[in-house]
């Protein structure tokens, strides 16, 4: 059975920074494409973050462009998103999501469709007030 569980999230100041993390299970991180996205309430899906299969190539929404850096320790089945500079607009639930190679998977990375993959976790709230 498949898993992704997401910790690290929590209530931050802004202009702090957090670092979420999210361990997978059931199948091995190698060659899956991996990707953040996250909904604040009232809002849409937006996917954040994505990293391609090879993990050659990442992807950023310009909301988040040299803020956050998506990373991958394949040895240790986790998939990590470093936030700094957090700003109020960053509060929403973060979901981690991953799928196999392939070239609908790789254009959905490209486009930042990570909520439209075949495997996602529950997602951690992050909140960011004073």
């Amino acid at each position: 059975q498949v898993q992704l569980v997401e910790s690290g999230g929590g209530l931050v100041q802004p202009g702090g920074s957090l670092r979420l993390s999210c361990v997978v299970s059931g199948f091995t991180l190698d060659y899956k494409a991996i990707g953040w996205f996250r909904q604040a309430p009232g809002k849409e899906r937006e996917g954040i973050s994505c990293m391609s299969f090879s993990g050659g190539t990442t992807y950023y929404a310009d909301s988040v462009k040299g803020r956050f850096t998506i990373s991958r320790d394949n040895a240790k089945s986790t998939v990590y998103m470093q936030m700094n500079s957090l700003k109020p607009e960053d509060t929403a639930v973060y979901y981690c999501a991953a799928d196999s190679p392939s070239p609908t998977v790789q254009s959905m990375c490209r486009e930042l469709k990570i909520y439209e993959y075949d495997y996602r976790g529950q997602g951690t709230q992050v909140t960011v007030s004073t």
